[in-house]
């Protein structure tokens, strides 16, 4: 089924960042999409509305119990001038997923896929087409029922803001680059029981202590360990981890406390399309090191929406640093980011038929 809803035009539209210096998160287009919730009633009246701060009482739920949830999306022009979408009934299920968790209702997948088609299609002059750009989509949901009860609000807000954006680990040249990961041995992300495999607001700002030890080492993102034992690699940062150790490719399994990534769900897929072995197992951050010794080491990257593949040019764990591939961008990591991207905007094929051409 395909939702339609009211749109209504911005009177003062913003004037567009310069579009060969695009940052991540910083401007953000003329439109957004909302949609109510309330108990018994379901979600209703969606409606694209211009860009604007939102009225939230100072006791609402979001803002002391953190009940929210959010996605992140993207969308491509192609060289013909059309607009596609990546797997978005992927993020559809899995904001529901995540839902689920948080004690926040579904919503139905068809009225998640045409809020994002309306709010974008809104915005189309807002989606960029220099290489390595996209419109950025950010889905979230707040509880903003006004209650100190420590119990689900009755009432959400469903809200799509957009932003245009660069490559978002670019090299100096603008291109694909390595960063730097520092291994994070004290503090941890998530749990089994917790919250890991959800999208939800807690999980990001619990990191931040990380973040600010990797920032003071010189690097751009931390690399989790397992909550029970600080031995075994999860993820790096926001993205999920790859790492190649001989003829093996492994990355953490879907265990409850890593997010279920669509980019990571491709990659395998590719990879096996490929003729590679793909493993999802347990892999100690010892036997990462000890593959580096031994000369068995290949390429480690992430995967995510924001970044599509990352590769990693460098670890460091307990003060020892290790280079990955000469710190240099790793042909497996250039054809899986070629290969994505393409499909994403439509210069590559598409076996698979995940992208999805809204306009």
């Amino acid at each position: 089924m395909n939702y339609t809803f009211p749109v209504t035009r911005t009177t003062n539209p913003k004037q567009k960042p310069d579009p060969d210096h695009l940052h991540f998160g910083q401007d953000f287009s003329d439109h957004m999409f909302i949609m109510d919730y309330d108990e018994g009633q379901g979600w209703h009246d969606g409606r694209v509305i211009p860009y604007a701060p939102i009225a939230i009482d100072p006791a609402s739920c979001v803002l002391h119990y953190a009940q929210m949830i959010f996605e992140g999306m993207k969308a491509y022009k192609t060289p013909d001038g059309k607009i596609r979408l990546f797997r978005p009934y992927e993020n559809a299920a899995r904001i529901n997923r995540s839902g689920a968790r948080m004690c926040i209702p579904p919503i139905d997948e068809d009225l998640f896929v045409s809020a994002i088609k309306a709010v974008v299609m809104a915005d189309v002059d807002w989606v960029p087409d220099r290489p390595g750009t996209a419109l950025y989509i950010r889905p979230f949901i707040i509880a903003d029922e006004v209650s100190f009860s420590v119990m689900p609000s009755k009432h959400y807000h469903f809200i799509v803001i957009l932003c245009p954006s660069g490559p978002y680990y670019a090299g100096a040249d603008g291109k694909l680059g390595t960063t730097k990961i520092y291994v994070e041995d004290e503090y941890i992300r998530a749990a089994h029981g917790g919250t890991g495999f959800t999208k939800c607001g807690g999980n990001y700002a619990g990191g931040m202590k990380a973040s600010e030890k990797a920032a003071a080492a010189n690097c751009r993102d931390v690399l989790w360990l397992d909550a029970a034992e600080h031995k075994y690699v999860e993820e790096i940062g926001t993205s999920n981890a790859f790492f190649q150790i001989g003829d093996e490719i492994i990355t953490a399994p879907l265990a409850g406390t890593i997010l279920p990534g669509i980019t990571r769900n491709s990659v395998i897929t590719l990879l096996k399309d490929w003729g590679y072995k793909v493993t999802e197992r347990k892999l100690a951050i010892d036997e990462v090191y000890a593959a580096a010794e031994a000369g068995t080491l290949g390429e480690i990257f992430a995967t995510g929406t924001a970044a599509v593949i990352s590769p990693i040019g460098l670890l460091s764990y307990k003060g020892k640093e290790i280079i990955i591939n000469n710190n240099e961008v790793g042909a497996l990591e250039q054809r899986l980011y070629d290969t994505i991207y393409g499909i994403q905007t439509g210069t590559a094929e598409d076996p698979h038929n995940w992208g999805m051409t809204i306009g």
